[in-house]
């Protein structure tokens, strides 16, 4: 091999495969799907095979893999399109007119489990910054940076690369790589100010007062308690239910909503989730043919100033249940202790 080393088979697989998380987390970023991420990967980690006879040691491992997946992600991003949410595309809709019309499954963000993009790591400083780089303002805000931006604000600003190593991975100078973070930055900040969800804060781990938050609404909303639901929402809470572009806001329209075209969610479970850095839940609903419970939503929840400010109902169960590795039936009478939160 070209860095002077007999390396075999098993052990190029296992060099590639340490980086696996850490590239399937920039490749989200950059594209905004879990499946296109993780589909990104895996062609970089074969092109990364392919070639590997011709790298040269110039750089690190490391280094020459953020190149062919930053490539990969260009590449992938050529068509244009930019991921969202749905009050990225749209008003939200009065409950008196609210109707379920869905777009295609390329149109929305989609959310990711915490263990397949965010890397262990000792630093807490270091972690809390991964876990904020994926949740979903965030995300939903990368999605609206021209590609090559999104890659520079993602490399210095999440990963912690100096300057001149993005020019280099990027084929650009060091001026050209400031000018495109300057610009990023300014982008997101506007983003921010109008975007509440921006705010969202969630301590690591789950401080005292968010956990008992969790807890009261699991119990309201496996319970189907509006009352209770509504002292945990914040007046201007957010709701979505991707790929659905219907979202709600306030909680009298979101309860409205619940009791009405969502009543069918009574009676449902909740399995905790590590879901985008934020609180999240499995919900089954009732089954009444198979009886037990059946897929219906993956939950993703913001919290702030200890009130919900938004929830995020993942509709698509057929995908998501498998990506989170999460059972697709429960039985009628589980075990209780699954329901720790």
């Amino acid at each position: 091999m070209s860095d002077g080393t007999a390396t075999t088979t098993a052990d190029l697989d296992v060099r590639l495969e340490k980086h696996r998380v850490e590239l399937t987390g920039y490749c989200y970023r950059m594209l905004g799907s879990s499946f296109e991420a993780e589909d990104a990967v895996q062609d970089t980690m074969v092109r990364a095979w392919r070639s590997y006879e011709r790298f040269e040691g110039r750089s690190s491992l490391r280094s020459w893999l953020y190149r062919i997946a930053t490539n990969v992600c260009l590449d992938m991003l050529t068509a244009g399109n930019k991921r969202a949410r749905p009050m990225d595309l749209s008003e939200s809709t009065p409950l008196a007119q609210a109707a379920l019309s869905p777009r295609p499954d390329n149109t929305w963000l989609e959310p990711m489990p915490d263990n397949r993009v965010l890397p262990t790591t000792d630093d807490p400083a270091e972690a809390a910054v991964a876990k904020e780089s994926v949740r979903l303002a965030f995300m939903a805000a990368l999605q609206q940076l021209p590609a090559k931006q999104r890659a520079v604000l993602i490399l210095r600003e999440v990963l912690a690369w100096r300057a001149s190593e993005v020019a280099e991975l990027l084929d650009t100078s060091v001026a050209s790589v400031n000018s495109a973070l300057q610009r990023a930055r300014a982008t997101l900040a506007e983003r921010e100010k109008a975007d509440k969800a921006a705010g969202a804060a969630v301590s690591d781990p789950l401080d005292e007062e968010q956990q008992k938050l969790l807890e009261r609404y699991v119990a309201a909303f496996e319970g189907y308690d509006m009352t209770a639901l509504t002292a945990l929402l914040h007046e201007d809470a957010v709701m979505t239910m991707p790929p659905f572009d219907l979202w709600l806001t306030g909680h009298d329209d979101i309860t409205g909503f619940m009791t009405t075209l969502g009543s069918a969610c009574e009676g449902s479970r909740l399995l905790p989730v590590r879901v985008n850095g934020l609180p999240g839940f499995a919900q089954y609903k009732p089954d009444p043919e198979a009886g037990g419970y059946a897929p219906w939503a993956v939950q993703v929840l913001e919290i702030s100033e200890g009130r919900l400010t938004g929830f995020h109902f993942f509709l698509d169960t057929k995908r998501w249940f498998p990506l989170f590795d999460l059972p697709l039936h429960l039985e009628a009478e589980p075990d209780q202790t699954e329901k720790g939160v």
